[in-house]
């Protein structure tokens, strides 16, 4: 840290990052655009922008690294700030999967006719909760549970316990995203199979896009916990992604 501060607060340097950002983002966005209506040149600037976005995120990251495990930016104050940022949201998180489950309780609990009148919609084969789904959630509660002794551990300095729990975790999540593909090439029905096609596929959907990109997230904080980097004093990416995988 910079000898001449006097306070608490990390003062940010000028970033080129968050317009490149925003450069990618919106590259991405037309060219996706531009290759779902079959506009010539529409897959190239998709891809271009998904990669600029991508090493964006990549050099923006590596800086925040940089910030708070070697210059020393990330003081308690900082630390504070990030918890209560990530707090507000899982909240808009929790908020976003319960306006999903409002239309499949509002579905199921009162069907319409236009799916008569019965939920399952006519028509429509279901899947056996007691298979895959029953045996997801458990390595789900696994998961949880091999993530709280990796936070357990990082917190009583025990490094090799936290990197063995961390691989724990990341291996229980890839069963979990393969299970949860053989769920849906077995299906048997689409996401345009009616209100409850809908919202099955988007429940589970984005619940699966959640581990995948936890179990990225995990795979780096495992990478850092290997080479030192989290200590008990200074592991709030850690914390930040234990508590959107357990929530």
């Amino acid at each position: 840290m910079i000898e001449s501060q006097r306070h608490s607060y990390h003062l940010v340097d000028p970033s080129p990052w968050p317009i490149s950002g925003s450069l990618g983002a919106l590259a991405t966005t037309v060219g996706g655009v531009m290759y779902m209506h079959s506009f010539q040149g529409g897959a190239t600037l998709l891809g271009l922008g998904l990669v600029f976005l991508l090493y964006t995120m990549f050099v923006w990251w590596r800086d925040v690294l940089r910030e708070s495990t070697l210059e020393g930016h990330h003081t308690k104050v900082v630390q504070l700030g990030l918890r209560y940022g990530f707090l507000l949201f899982i909240v808009s998180e929790v908020m976003f999967f319960f306006a999903l489950f409002w239309a499949s309780s509002h579905s199921s609990l009162a069907p319409m006719v236009e799916i008569g009148g019965i939920w399952p919609p006519k028509g429509i084969g279901v899947l056996d909760p007691r298979e895959i789904p029953f045996l997801n959630t458990l390595i789900l509660l696994s998961s949880g549970a091999s993530v709280t002794w990796a936070h357990h551990a990082i917190l009583a300095g025990k490094e090799k316990r936290a990197v063995y729990a961390l691989v724990a975790t990341v291996l229980l999540a890839l069963v979990f995203t393969g299970f949860q593909g053989m769920e849906y090439y077995q299906a048997p029905f689409t996401i345009s199979d009616s209100i409850y096609g809908s919202t099955f596929f988007l429940a589970t959907g984005f619940h699966g896009f959640h581990v995948i990109i936890g179990t990225l997230f995990l795979i780096i904080c495992g990478i850092r916990q290997y080479i030192g980097h989290l200590t008990k004093e200074h592991h709030v990416g850690f914390e930040a992604v234990a508590w959107c995988g357990i929530l």
